[in-house]
């Protein structure tokens, strides 16, 4: 299942990244990063998070570019671990889903950040987060 992030307070504006034609990417849906500069759905397991898609990408639609937004306030749905306020985030599968968002710390990771959490959350409850990837930010953990 993928992550469906809502927009709720626009920070920066989203700038243009690759993908590759075949990709489906839904609005909302984390990305993670590869080079160069090129994006594709997150699938967790602590992924080096890009952003989140700001539009629409149809699979074939013969386009290779995707609006992305790397920074901003947004609404997610916390995973199986939960989420703490003021701590950092990131993908995870280790429950089976895609792309859980979950406290960095309970993961056992603190590096390929995708955010903080603004709110407490239990599994599958929606929460704010601050959108701001990093990697090896363990001083947020």
């Amino acid at each position: 299942m993928t992550q469906e992030c809502t927009l709720i307070v626009e920070t920066e504006r989203p700038v243009m990244m690759t993908c590759a034609n075949g990709a489906g990417i839904e609005k909302g849906a984390i990305l993670k990063l590869s080079d160069p500069m090129t994006v594709a759905l997150a699938d967790g397991d602590a992924d080096y998070v890009a952003g989140i898609a700001a539009s629409e990408k149809i699979n074939g639609d013969g386009c290779t570019k995707i609006a992305v937004y790397l920074g901003g306030i947004f609404k997610g749905t916390a995973g199986a671990l939960g989420v703490t306020a003021g701590k950092s985030l990131m993908t995870y599968n280790g429950t089976g889903d895609d792309n859980d968002i979950v406290d960095a710390s309970n993961a056992g990771v603190s590096s390929k950040t995708l955010g903080y959490a603004l709110e407490t959350a239990a599994n599958n409850e929606t929460f704010l987060f601050r959108l701001m990837p990093c990697c090896n930010c363990s001083t947020l953990a």
